[in-house]
């Protein structure tokens, strides 16, 4: 590839260094040049409003504990193991004198089964979230419970931590008779993230939705969003909101929360429990492990949307279950109904008040529509034919009524693979609007394939990319996310929305990681990805202007690495392991009739000779690996036999190793024994290279032959040829685009550098006529830097660039994403 090396005096990095805004190269020879040539005069695709947005899921504790403010854990009393083992329904709840939770016929209401029976002179006190309920030194907190007492009580409610009382205590009356809502104002007299609230009764009552809200919500809104996090997103000027999954979507039953279906406790997300008064709302198992109040229900997250101006995105479950469940729900009658409560949900976001869900709508606060016009069916089945099915039924029924809605599709959980590409046929075929693809791969596969929608069908259904990351948070992570994101920009004709996902952590409830925002009951801070999402977010421009840049020079290695032998969540026997050259030359041999001495042990599990096999044999273990061999080999045959013994799943023999972090490894029988694929590991985050179904038989030995060659492999078992693939895609890490802001004129030269030297390069605007000056954000920090709620190692640097012309030179430094707005004259 070429390399244009020009002339340069001072330019606006060298600036910038001086002044000490962004790191300097380790050394003046750590420069590698390029060239950028824009064609003004040229056509590029144009970019929508709506092209970058957020997905919200309650997972990680994003909702109850997050960005729903209500302070109070376990409000309803309706914790139960259903959603976690160690639940009970008093759960962040401590007794003083006599208190039991009751689930009868003197319940508050049909749907809020549970409620407290607390006897005279007794208390109760709520823990909260994380290290307990945040309270500010002179702010307000709306107190509320709903209770009964069939003599009348009073009922003294306090906030008070280790050190003392945190607000004047206040009394409430209770009044003889039946259930009825108490409201109280508490005014924190000192700060605490550790706070209880504490309820006392002096005679025998029953309460329900024990409830502290901050008076300082997001835009001052009852039942309101937690004020910082709210900003964040609002920060962002997303283009859309999609909600409310995710697995919380298309996991568990599909039937209501009645009597009639038993009160089902593991229910799929179903808008309907969501809406209406807070005290009505069904409770419900999350499948992340904890439970969800709905107290952020459709309504709120509509409002949201509106809020900050971003088109709504809802999804609605298709009757086929995923994320590891993979189960596809036959019931015509059922269907029929979530059909219908699909329809109802687009009449209560945009019916008349005097419709039906409309009139709902309205007596929540909010007559006028909420102007839906996209809606999502499904998420990331794994039974492409089963979904597909049941997706055109809704899809039908949406049409017909409402023609002007577009209903969203999928193509399952990874990027690639026969699900894949069996749902993407079947969009086709049926001529789809838009197929939601989801993918979590490491920072090497965005490096690599910043060119993935260049080749997709101009004339096919459109792309919703609904969850993508690079698996982790530092800021060499978003500088992979950051080049990817240059060629969703150059192929937006294509890729019509995009969100990161997830969007919440909440610090001490983590199911996964990485994640967009993170936080805990008193602080919240953006992660590096953020930091880059914003970037782009804030500077899309409306059509694309057609650029090329020159590529970083580089050879690439045969695949080298020595070989290995793991398990996952699984216990396995190996033996016969031969490594031969390509001329047929034994590198390794063992059949372990002396024990394992050749093989170290890296990961974890617990391994040993029996039998002349080499055993795994902790079930429970996962990534267990050991290898053997020269991390400098290359051009080898790996031959073994593996037998599962146990457990989940079935074999994972690696080659390529160069590290605990760095190989390939053959996984058979994956993904809870339901997928064979081939895995890249680099620099600890993975990717799948190839993949098929496939499962594992207890018991039965396997051979399995590895064939590596330069960078191609062919993978064997049984004798018989499973798959291959050739890794040969360079990971570029010079990436650029150029937009134009229609409103300003400005041209927006975007470029991301995500390598350890300067990028000097030579720009050539295509005979534009520019100002002089130019607008320049960067965002530039050493690759593992990380955002913390103590450090901000990643926050944008802005100044003002003075060398700008039809052609300049401008020198990107190490590690770093840089906008240049340049005004057009």
């Amino acid at each position: 590839m070429s390399r244009t090396r020009w002339r340069l005096g001072l330019g606006a990095t060298a600036l910038l260094v001086a002044a000490g805004l962004i790191p300097a190269p380790a050394h003046a020879e750590d420069v590698t040049d390029y060239a950028i040539t824009v064609d003004p005069s040229a056509r590029g695709a144009k970019i929508d409003d709506t092209m970058y947005g957020v997905f919200f899921e309650d997972i990680n504790r994003a909702a109850d504990g997050g960005l729903y403010a209500e302070l109070v854990q376990n409000r309803s009393f309706e914790y139960s193991t259903d959603d976690n083992g160690s639940y009970t329904p008093l759960t962040s709840w401590t007794v003083d004198g006599t208190a039991r939770v009751v689930n009868d016929d003197g319940r508050l209401n049909a749907r809020n089964r549970n409620y407290l029976s607390l006897e005279a002179g007794s208390s109760v006190t709520n823990t909260g979230y994380n290290t307990g309920i945040r309270v500010e030194a002179g702010k307000k907190y709306d107190f509320s419970v709903w209770a009964r007492a069939d003599a009348g009580t009073a009922l003294t409610v306090s906030l008070q931590d280790a050190d003392g009382t945190l607000a004047t205590a206040r009394e409430v009356t209770v009044t003889q008779g039946g259930w009825a809502r108490y409201k109280a104002v508490l005014t924190a007299t000192r700060t605490s993230s550790a706070a209880r609230l504490t309820v006392a009764s002096s005679a025998a009552a029953a309460l329900d939705m024990v409830s502290l809200f901050p008076r300082d919500t997001y835009r001052g809104e009852p039942n309101g969003l937690r004020k910082d996090l709210a900003e964040k997103i609002a920060a962002l000027h997303p283009g859309f909101v999609r909600f409310p999954g995710g697995c919380l979507v298309n996991t568990g039953s599909m039937e209501d929360y009645s009597e009639a279906s038993g009160f089902q406790r593991k229910r799929s997300y179903q808008w309907k429990d969501t809406i209406g008064p807070v005290e009505t709302r069904a409770t419900n198992a999350n499948f992340w492990g904890y439970n969800q109040s709905y107290g952020l229900g459709y309504y709120e997250y509509f409002r949201l949307s509106e809020d900050i101006g971003a088109m709504p995105l809802p999804v609605v479950p298709a009757l086929v279950t995923g994320c590891g469940q993979n189960r596809a729900v036959v019931d015509d009658a059922l269907l029929k109904r979530h059909i219908q409560d699909t329809l109802d949900l687009i009449e209560f976001a945009n019916g008349p008040a005097s419709s039906t869900w409309g009139k709902v709508r309205a007596r929540m606060g909010h007559p006028k529509p909420f102007h839906l016009t996209h809606i999502e069916v499904g998420n990331e089945e794994n039974l492409p034919k089963e979904f597909f099915a049941r997706f055109k039924e809704f899809r039908a029924a949406v049409r017909a009524k409402y023609p002007d809605i577009q209903v969203i599709s999928n193509s399952g959980p990874d990027d690639s693979g026969t699900t894949f590409d069996t749902a993407w046929q079947l969009n086709r075929d049926a001529k789809v609007d838009m197929v939601d693809e989801h993918y979590y791969n490491s920072p090497q596969w965005f490096l690599q394939n910043n060119d993935r929608y260049d080749s997709y069908d101009r004339g096919g259904p459109k792309v919703f990319l609904g969850e993508y990351a690079s698996q982790g948070n530092t800021f060499k992570n978003g500088l992979t996310e950051a080049a990817f994101m240059t060629g969703l920009e150059r192929n937006a004709d294509v890729v019509k929305l995009a969100s990161y996902a997830p969007l919440f952590a909440n610090e001490d409830y983590v199911q996964w990681r990485p994640d967009l925002i993170w936080f805990n009951n008193h602080a919240s801070w953006n992660s590096a990805n953020y930091e880059v999402q914003k970037l782009f977010m804030n500077n899309v421009g409306d059509r694309v202007v057609p650029s090329t840049a020159t590529g970083t020079p580089s050879l690439l290695a045969p695949i080298t690495g020595a070989v290995g032998l793991s398990t996952w969540a699984t216990t396995a026997a190996y033996d016969d392991v031969r490594v031969t050259d390509a001329d047929g030359r034994a590198l390794l041999t063992d059949d372990f009739s002396s024990g394992a001495a050749q093989w170290t042990h890296t990961g974890g599990g617990t391994w040993s000779v029996q039998d002349g096999q080499y055993v795994q044999t902790d079930v429970n273990a996962e990534n267990t690996m050991v290898s053997a061999g020269d991390p400098s080999w290359h051009d080898y045959d790996l031959k073994v036999k593996a037998t599962k013994k146990a457990g989940k799943e079935g074999f994972l023999v690696a080659f390529g190793v160069k590290d605990t972090g760095n190989y390939y490894w053959w996984n058979i029988g994956g993904w809870n024994n339901t997928q064979t694929a081939v895995e890249q590991a680099v620099d600890g985050g993975k990717s799948t290279l190839i993949s098929k179904a496939g499962s594992v038989e207890t018991g039965r030995a396997y051979d399995i032959d590895v064939k590596v060659r330069g960078r191609q492999v062919t993978l064997y078992l049984d004798g018989q040829e499973w798959g291959g693939f050739t890794d040969d895609k360079p990971a570029e890490p010079f990436r650029q685009v150029v937009t134009k802001d229609q409103k300003t004129g400005d041209l927006i030269l975007k470029v991301v550098n995500a390598q350890n030297s300067a990028a000097r390069t030579a720009v050539d605007l295509g005979g534009a006529k520019v100002a002089s000056r130019a607008r320049v954000t960067t965002l530039a920090a050493a690759p593992d830097a990380v955002n913390s709620e103590t450090s901000t190692a990643v926050a944008p640097v802005t100044s003002t660039f003075a060398g700008v012309a039809g052609k300049f030179s401008y020198t990107f430094p190490a590690n770093s994403v840089t906008f240049l707005r340049i005004r057009q004259r």
